[in-house]
């Protein structure tokens, strides 16, 4: 089968996508492994949010960047290291004990999950290059959405490289790059909005409106890396599984978010299915 919905389309055809970040990890299964990614499959995942890094080499891992401690339990640093010195790591489990869980290489992970979903492959910017050239091998264009903060020199390099594939940029608070990016040569699909306050102004209604009636995509967190750092207002998984979905997931899909990201795909899905 080829994989021939654009985001909109999609969009249009299912509501709401769900983006499963670093797939679904729980118990002897770590995020960002082919489990993971199995498993957030197996729940109902429309994206398969993922982290790139590159070793010493300039081969390009499945693996968020800075984390080794957390996940490989060990003080490391993967970009000083060999792509054959990563292939010999594993990863932790939830209990700090290790597994049986190698890092994919991107190539790996491409073929892998080719015409099975949609990918968005996060923390590269500092690669775009090579990354999207990844992209190109397997042929899978229509399958990858790239995301990058929101500065221009990135837009630049993916207006150089890849102008044809589907690019997010990762807006905060404030949108300051927008009309910059639509007199660009790319494949400007949307926009992920992070936001502290519901008083931000790229969470207010007018802006939202404007952006889907430029027929764009808008993205929004149910993530949590820190309590004290919202990404969506307070709006989150964790008060949607403690007995608040309404507040969480329910404000997200109310808002108008045509992407959540969660780490919990199941739950999320029964909610949406649930309320419909």
């Amino acid at each position: 089968m080829t994989y021939q919905n654009t985001l909109l389309e999609a969009r249009k055809k299912r509501g709401t996508l769900i983006c499963a970040h670093q797939g679904t990890a729980g118990g002897n299964v770590p995020g960002n492994t082919r489990a993971a990614f199995e498993a957030a499959l197996q729940q109902g995942a429309d994206m398969l949010e993922t982290d790139v890094t590159v070793s010493k080499d300039g081969v390009i891992f499945i693996f968020h960047p800075g984390n080794e401690k957390v996940f490989l339990n060990r003080d490391i640093h993967l970009e000083q290291m060999t792509a054959e010195e990563i292939r010999k790591e594993r990863y932790v489990n939830s209990c700090r004990a290790i597994t049986d869980c190698p890092l994919m290489t991107l190539d790996e992970f491409l073929e892998t999950f080719k015409n099975r979903c949609f990918i968005n492959l996060d923390h590269g910017w500092d690669c775009l290059a090579p990354m999207t050239e990844a992209v190109r091998r397997h042929k899978m264009e229509d399958q990858i959405l790239i995301k990058a903060p929101a500065d221009i020199k990135y837009a630049r390099i993916m207006e150089e490289v890849a102008p044809e594939m589907m690019y997010m940029p990762i807006i905060q608070e404030k949108d300051e790059i927008t009309e910059q990016l639509e007199k660009m040569n790319l494949n400007f699909v949307g926009s992920e909005l992070v936001f502290a306050t519901e008083n931000a102004p790229i969470a207010q209604d007018d802006y939202m409106e404007a952006q889907h009636k430029k027929g764009r995509i808008l993205w929004g967190n149910g993530i949590l890396y820190s309590y004290q750092v919202p990404l969506s207002a307070g709006h989150s998984d964790d008060i949607s599984l403690v007995g608040a979905p309404e507040c969480g997931w329910g404000w997200l899909l109310d808002k108008g978010f045509d992407i959540v990201q969660t780490d919990w795909v199941l739950p999320l899905k029964n909610f949406m299915e649930n309320r419909k």
